[in-house]
């Protein structure tokens, strides 16, 4: 059967509607619709046997079929009698409508075998002398047709054995339907009617079942141990069809032509390395060496920058835009918010110094002044500018570049896939592209997502940072809450700066847009602490008395926004409220304390960008984060804050506390992950098998001509996939 065939045509209009509320149009659709969960039966039970309490299988003819009124004729009973010939068992089920009682026990015929599963209760009838053993609510399912007990005891065993499948479903489409439409499907399905993505020399050497074999027992296991081999199959599928479009990807970019950019000796690079107030750090030389070499190639550079907070891949990132403009190119650098875009040209100019003259900066951003911005445009098409830093704004098609060279992308998870490919076709030829993440990325995620990126990693701190430190405050606590404020004014009056995150703007908004509170992993309570709201309290708060106070968010205008910074920066107001804006590139080096309000609201890898705002200078930072105890949820994702500084640490950490798609899903990505079983954490071994054998197909059959069913399910996942596009 051809997999795209419609579920209305196979299955009928009826069925077919049904099983469309759970998004299932297609053959295809439904046979990639794996059960969730399994129950396992275990040994069939003889019908004379079974205590109080136990959870038994039996298999059993229906005997008899009654049905009553109950409870003050406001409860259905229906009553089904089962027997094996010398032992009877009773089954009862209730219902407020007797057409909505289990469905197997209207429909069984008398005299029809299946397979009985629950749990015993003895029960004693008024005026009995012993109790009886029966069954409420269990879950019966005919034997199929084929199989007679009596006949074939083998076969009526093997099946009773059989696990019990539970599919995903949603209100109006029932367990039952699924498992009738999938045998319905599959049923008459053999080897050669489901395509086989994964080549046989590669399914012989790493020993998983074909793709046919897999869905037979996932769908209708024998035992929980062929669950488990039908799982590795799939998921190693998954694995191989991702990492197979990666390979081919790669390939591909490496036809493309591109500038090379060899290093000028005593050229700008030399010059910025020579006058900068610090020493690089080695991590920093060896990355930079990484994308030097990179950038000498006649290929497109397709580099992965990945660092922890405050590591320094801005001088990284500089330095290789120097070595672009040097050649006599520009550089463009795309940030995801205005805040950050200001950071960013303001940290560049700074460490340029007197380099300034020489390397011609614009920004440009959305909200900048008609005049300015037309200038800077001008400026960037007629080659005046040489390193353009902005943001969504140069994706317009009224920015044009006079030669652009490289293309750098901070924070590129904020970005969607088009956005990220209309900056680099920009340029005449493909430009060089490094992708910057301050977020890091787990070994396992990083194969998955940027498998066709080179990837380089920052660890190392630049020398001279004092550390921070995080405890986690009950909000419901007063006297903790008193000494907060107290503590942020000590650091005031010590010359520092503070910190204080809200999740959102006003105490009455939904969502502000800063704080991304749908992606959070709790669903935010209507008394969540607001920017205005608590400006308003701390006006009044008698430890904070004579500090003045600024706020920063994500409505304000650019303007607004530069001058809360600016305050900020001099230390005219040291203590700024403000929403996640401030999340990712904002340096102010006296910043020495964080209070991070709500903490519950944010994960692991948010709370930890917010805290890599502060002790980026010679003093030590406190981050303290405020929490409503009550949110059990969140005490573990807490108290692992709590417990390290380390990002990557907390990567790890925070993919395995959320939902797996959640990994490669909008926070990560920029959408929703379509991953089935493959869990990116604990299959990294699996993974890599998968890497290495689809590296080895492309290398012999780049085109897949050789392997079609392969070349098919890589198309389906790249029309599905968004975020595999790392570009």
């Amino acid at each position: 059967m051809h997999p795209y065939p419609r579920l209305t045509r196979v299955l009928g209009e009826r069925t077919g509607k049904t099983l469309k509320k759970l998004g299932l149009e297609t053959v295809d659709d439904l046979l990639h619709h794996y059960p969730r969960r399994y129950v396992n039966r275990g040994e069939l039970t003889p019908l004379h046997e079974g205590e109080e309490g136990e959870y038994v299988t039996y298999v059993a003819r229906l005997k008899d079929r009654q049905e009553r009124r109950v409870k003050n004729n406001t409860l259905t009973l229906i009553l089904l009698t089962f027997t094996d010939g010398a032992t009877d068992i009773e089954c009862a089920f209730f219902s407020k409508n007797r057409w909505r009682a289990n469905k197997v026990a209207r429909e069984l015929d008398i005299g029809e075998h299946a397979i009985i599963t629950g749990v015993v209760r003895m029960n004693r009838p008024r005026g009995a002398v012993v109790a009886v053993r029966e069954l409420i609510h269990p879950e019966v399912h005919p034997l199929e047709d084929s199989i007679d007990p009596e006949e074939d005891p083998q076969g009526a065993k093997a099946q009773a054995e059989a696990p019990l499948v539970f599919y995903p479903a949603v209100k109006g489409v029932h367990n039952r339907t699924i498992i009738n439409a999938v045998k319905t499907v599959l049923g008459p399905m053999q080897h050669g009617d489901v395509g086989e993505p994964v080549p046989a020399e590669v399914r012989q050497k790493y020993g998983v079942l074909t793709a046919f074999e897999a869905l037979q027992n996932i769908h209708f296991p024998p035992t929980m141990e062929a669950v488990g081999r039908a799982k590795t199959a799939l998921r190693f599928q998954e694995a191989f069809v991702l990492q197979t479009l990666l390979a081919r990807r790669r390939r591909l970019l490496d036809t493309h032509q591109a500038t090379p950019y060899p290093p000028h000796r005593g050229g700008l690079v030399d010059q910025l390395d020579d006058q900068l107030p610090f020493e690089l750090t080695a991590g920093q030389q060896v990355v930079g060496q990484e994308i030097s070499a990179d950038l000498q190639r006649d290929h497109p550079m397709q580099r992965l920058l990945q660092g922890d907070v405050g590591s320094g891949k801005t001088v990284v990132a500089l330095r290789a835009m120097l070595q672009v403009v040097d050649g006599g190119s520009q550089a463009a650098l795309l940030a995801p918010t205005e805040v950050l875009a200001e950071q960013h040209a303001r940290s560049i100019r700074n460490l340029l110094g007197a380099l300034s003259d020489d390397v011609r900066l614009r920004l440009i951003t959305g909200s900048q002044p008609r005049s300015q911005r037309q200038q800077a445009l001008l400026d960037v098409v007629n080659g005046d500018a040489n390193i353009i830093v902005g943001t969504h704004a140069l994706l317009s098609e009224s920015v044009s570049f006079f030669d652009l060279g490289l293309v750098v992308v901070d924070e590129q998870h904020r970005f969607g896939v088009d956005q990220r490919q209309s900056l680099v076709h920009k340029g005449e030829i493909t430009p060089h592209q490094l992708v910057m993440t301050a977020t890091p990325i787990p070994r396992s995620v990083a194969m998955t997502v940027f498998g066709d990126v080179d990837t380089s990693t920052l660890k190392d701190q630049p020398h001279g940072r004092a550390g921070v430190q995080t405890h986690v405050v009950p909000a419901d606590n007063p006297v903790w809450m008193k000494r907060v404020w107290q503590r942020v004014q000590e650091e005031v009056e010590s010359g520092g700066r503070a910190f204080i995150v809200c999740p959102r703007i006003k105490a009455d908004q939904e969502d502000d847009g800063d704080a991304l509170l749908k992606l959070l992993p709790e669903k935010p309570p209507s008394d969540l602490v607001s920017v205005e709201g608590l400006y308003k309290q701390l006006q009044s708060e008698p430890a904070l008395e004579g500090t003045r106070i600024g706020v920063l968010h994500g409505q304000m205008s650019l303007d607004d926004k530069d001058q809360a910074m600016t305050r900020f920066l001099t230390g005219e107001t040291p203590l700024l409220i403000s929403t996640t804006v401030i999340e990712v590139g904002v340096d102010v080096p006296e910043a020495t304390i964080m209070v991070i309000m709500d903490g519950h609201m944010f994960g692991l890898s948010q709370l930890h960008q917010l805290r890599g705002r502060i002790g980026r200078g010679s003093k030590p930072g406190v981050c303290l984060v405020v929490t409503n105890p009550t949110v059990a949820s969140s005490l573990e994702r807490l108290q692992v804050f709590e417990s390290t500084t380390d990002g990557f640490e907390l990567a790890e950490e925070d993919v395995k506390l959320r939902k797996e798609g959640d990994v490669l899903g909008r926070v990560q990505s920029g959408r929703r992950s379509s991953l089935k079983l493959l869990r990116v954490m604990q299959d990294q071994h699996l993974i890599s098998q998968a890497r290495e054998a689809a590296w080895q197909v492309i290398a012999h059959d780049p085109e897949l001509t050789e392997h079609p069913d392969l070349a098919a399910a890589v198309e389906r996942v790249e029309n599905q996939q968004e975020y595999l596009t790392s570009a």
